[in-house]
């Protein structure tokens, strides 16, 4: 007997102390075999950049986020360093359970105080940016309990969205035109929410939508969400089905996509073009990636050049295909040293003035794509790719990213123009965070091609200036 326990103990002992090494060795394979299937099955670049006709954009990139790392007017101090990104807008949550605007007076009636949530508005306005208000969360005067959990009154959440959009889209308020409001952040995680059963989060939808319905005296705004972890088509598809039977106004549908694959942006905006078609009412809905990044939780590769050629690869695979893709986020929260792995592109200022982190510059230098774009055909699974032209109407310019999740593939990359409008001029490459170098062209015909090459997670912009 007493040989059988011991022979059981020591049974448990080994599997306990193998589980680790186990999985670990699993995660390792697991890692090489994605490496593997990534390299064999990936194609690449025979990049073409058709000058016959430009076309009007809006740049996908001037769209930022921002977290709830702290109370209060977290994007004072980097007011300027943020304009000079020139955003269109900029999202922020935790508006109602950071910034109060809401209590109850003695005799239990629901009090509205804009103060605090009136000045982060400004701030963004400040940057030159509209605002994009996340719905969230569950104020403490409505809550059953925590900040995500449902309200005593589905009334009272209703009316709270109403007299949100009243004030801030109101012409007796604020008064700003094209303010996005989302119903909730990450509901699939903050708060558990599904699309049934208690705390359904069709239900939170439904009151905010009549809230947004009742909005008196308002300027134009966009409604929608819900802005969950990732894209789910159990929820698509719940959703819209639901939103169609009950006629519910669904301006934008929005997730987050935190990914070092950027294919996976582009297959996300593959899935909602086809899952869209079976709502012919909601066929015009904008999409919306709300959050992105390479990943979900702290990453050293945010401090560093990896994020920023994650960032530029993943804007120029989703060019055209996407009209709104925010980056998260502005500014780090605090932590215990100025670096930390946190997803800002600027630093927190308790360790002194914000340093632009590499992502931040990646901002920058896709800020020098404007105006009018190209077609370009013949990206890869690597490289990526932009074409415009500049205000002038002149210049030619060509961003090309050569982005590897496992920092392995270089690649020479054959980059033809065609129908080019001059024959004679200057040739320069700059290299994002690098150097620039020129050479003189001409030529007879009306197309040119040429090789460049690519070192692993690099990029470059390519002018063509007449002369």
């Amino acid at each position: 007997m007493l040989k059988k326990y011991y022979f059981r103990f020591f049974t448990i002992l080994v599997i306990t102390l193998s589980l680790p090494i186990s999985l670990f060795l699993l995660n390792k394979k697991t890692h090489f075999l994605e490496k593997a299937y990534f390299n064999l099955s990936g194609s690449e670049a025979n990049i073409v950049v058709d000058l016959s006709s430009a076309r009007s954009f809006t740049p996908h990139w001037k769209y930022l986020a921002q977290g709830g790392e702290e109370r209060g007017a977290m994007l004072t101090p980097v007011i300027s360093k943020v304009n000079n990104l020139e955003p269109y807008y900029i999202r922020i949550d935790h508006i109602y359970d950071f910034y109060n605007p809401v209590s109850r007076d003695s005799g239990g009636n629901l009090s509205f105080d804009w103060g605090m949530l009136d000045l982060q508005i400004k701030t963004i306005q400040a940057t030159g940016a509209r605002p994009f208000l996340s719905l969230s969360y569950m104020p403490e005067a409505l809550s059953r309990g925590t900040e995500v959990d449902l309200p005593y009154s589905w009334d009272e959440w209703k009316l709270l969205v109403q007299r949100t959009i009243e004030h801030v889209s109101g012409n007796r308020g604020l008064a700003i035109a094209g303010v996005y409001y989302e119903v909730w952040n990450e509901p699939d995680l903050f708060g558990g929410f599904k699309l049934s059963g208690p705390k359904n989060y069709l239900t939170l939808y439904t009151y905010a939508e009549k809230g947004a319905r009742d909005a008196q005296d308002v300027l134009p705004f966009a409604f929608g969400g819900p802005g969950t972890t990732a894209l789910y088509k159990n929820w698509f598809t719940d959703f819209f089905d639901y939103a169609q039977k009950n006629d519910l106004r669904v301006d934008f549908y929005s997730w987050h996509r935190y990914s070092k694959d950027v294919n996976d942006y582009e297959r996300d905006i593959e899935n909602v073009s086809s899952w869209i078609t079976r709502y012919p009412k909601y066929v015009n809905t904008q999409f919306i990636i709300s959050e992105s990044g390479h990943n979900s939780e702290n990453d050293l590769g945010y401090d560093t050049n990896f994020s920023a050629v994650h960032t530029l690869a993943m804007y120029a695979a989703t060019f055209q295909k996407l009209p709104i893709v925010f980056l998260f986020e502005i500014k780090d929260g605090k932590g215990q040293s100025k670096n930390w792995g946190r997803w800002g592109i600027l630093t927190n200022d308790s360790f002194g003035e914000p340093e632009e982190k590499p992502r931040y510059r990646a901002i920058e230098f896709l800020n020098n794509f404007d105006w009018k774009y190209y077609p370009v055909y013949g990206t890869g699974t690597w490289v990526k790719a932009i074409a415009t032209k500049d205000a002038s109407g002149n210049v030619v310019k060509v961003l090309v990213v050569n982005y590897d999740p496992f920092l392995n593939h270089s690649e020479n990359v054959e980059i033809t123009f065609d129908n080019l409008p001059f024959k004679n001029f200057t040739f320069r490459r700059t290299d994002f965070l690098g150097t620039t170098s020129e050479t003189e062209v001409s030529i007879s015909g009306l197309n040119w091609r040429i090789e460049q090459f690519f070192q692993a997670n690099s990029a470059a912009m390519f002018e063509l200036i007449p002369r």
